[in-house]
């Protein structure tokens, strides 16, 4: 394993650091985990950032360059992400479109649908959400119910999705409808494009402990989407869905501002006085879990520079991140003291952001039992259903 960059990786880190420095905004971008953020005036700061980096060359790294990008790969991803943590400005609000719908569409999507949504998503003309998660298909997404049936050129969608960010300011959603619902769970799915204001689709904003509401669920009522706005087979959505996913994880991959030691650690110089020894024993073992999420992000990196890919890192890398966030923020409002129990604070919102952390991108659960599976050769949760039942035969809640 490699704890140093290698002589390509600093020279691109530096390259980055040096962009970040001259161009980044002057007043860091708010974020949800750390502040009550209002969507209204966010969103246009991140479409200005989104087409200054665009006209800089650093709008879409890991796109090929005959689409706009730099035609980079996942370690310069990294980097970038943990440059951008160190310059305050974290992902993106448009992170959907270029970090997900724009490298789906690059790999699945037709010629016209490449011409048609490519460019405007790379210059935040063109917003995305995700329309996956649902009330019963959550980490389980495979089990979604959301049902498209055909009507000659155009299929008529009904359905909930839950959890969409950015639902409602975005112009298109990346959505997974079931069109064959005799077939087995994986391959009975399509994937679409849809425009966000066609008639039956109603957005409700999902009020947070926050206090924000950036999350939506998403009714879907008889909408007629276009078959031209297919991507991919019809019941090959599940593989495009797949693309999706891995480029999020790309995408998202090194973003280690969701927790930062060097704050925490100046939050506790300015609290000495409210530091027992209990304290004092869980700041020592969480700067220790930091230094180990160094070492997994080390491990991966090392593997994708030897051209290897990582299998279970991914999950476990969650696990470890997500375990950090949480001890930090209950730290740092420990630390406040009384002032803790004040309703707005940058500590108070990291405690109560954190236990999302536990959900998003694949529950806790699931990422232990691919872990166990593929680390420890474990066998399947009991009780699974084979690959084969079709899905109108499965149980359900």
């Amino acid at each position: 394993m490699d704890l140093k960059d290698s002589p390509h990786e600093a020279a691109f880190r530096a390259e980055a650091r040096a962009f970040l420095e001259g161009h980044a905004p002057a007043e860091p971008m708010p974020q949800y985990h750390k502040e009550f953020v209002g969507d209204e005036g966010l969103v246009e700061r991140h479409r200005e950032w989104q087409q200054k980096l665009h006209a800089h060359g650093w709008g879409a790294l890991t796109w090929p360059k005959e689409y706009g990008g730099r035609g980079l790969g996942p370690i310069e991803q990294i980097i970038w992400n943990q440059e951008l943590a160190r310059a305050g400005l974290g992902l993106s609000l448009y992170m959907v479109g270029i970090g997900m719908a724009g490298p789906t569409l690059i790999a699945h999507g037709s010629d016209v649908q490449k011409q048609r949504h490519l460019e405007p998503i790379l210059r935040a003309e063109q917003g995305i959400c995700q329309l996956f998660s649902e009330p019963g298909a959550g980490s389980d997404l495979a089990s979604l119910a959301t049902r498209a049936l055909r009507d000659g050129d155009e299929w008529v969608v009904s359905g909930q999705k839950t959890w969409c960010s950015g639902a409602t300011w975005a112009d298109y959603g990346i959505l997974l409808a079931r069109t064959d619902p005799a077939a087995p769970k994986r391959k009975g799915i399509s994937f679409f494009l849809v425009d966000m204001k066609t008639p039956g689709i109603e957005v409700r904003p999902l009020r947070q402990m926050t206090g924000d509401a950036h999350f939506n669920e998403v009714f879907l009522t008889e909408v007629r989407i276009p078959d031209s706005n297919r991507i991919g087979p019809e019941g090959a959505g599940w593989p495009v869905a797949q693309t999706t996913l891995m480029n999020e994880r790309m995408a998202m991959a090194g973003a280690d501002g969701l927790f930062v030691w060097e704050e925490l650690r100046e939050h506790a110089r300015e609290n000495l006085g409210r530091i027992d020894g209990a304290t004092r024993d869980e700041l020592a073992k969480l700067y220790a879990w930091t230094r180990t999420l160094e070492m997994l992000n080390a491990r991966v990196i090392t593997k994708l520079g030897r051209g290897e890919m990582p299998a279970a890192e991914s999950s476990v890398m969650k696990l470890a991140m997500v375990r950090t966030v949480s001890l930090g923020s209950e730290l740092g409002l420990h630390m406040l003291g009384p002032e803790g129990l004040l309703r707005t604070g940058t500590w108070q919102q990291q405690w109560l952001f954190s236990p999302a952390f536990h959900l998003a991108g694949g529950s806790d659960e699931v990422q232990k039992n691919l872990a166990a599976e593929r680390v420890l050769g474990l066998p399947p949760e009991p009780g699974a259903v084979a690959s084969d039942t079709p899905f109108e035969d499965l149980p359900r809640s």
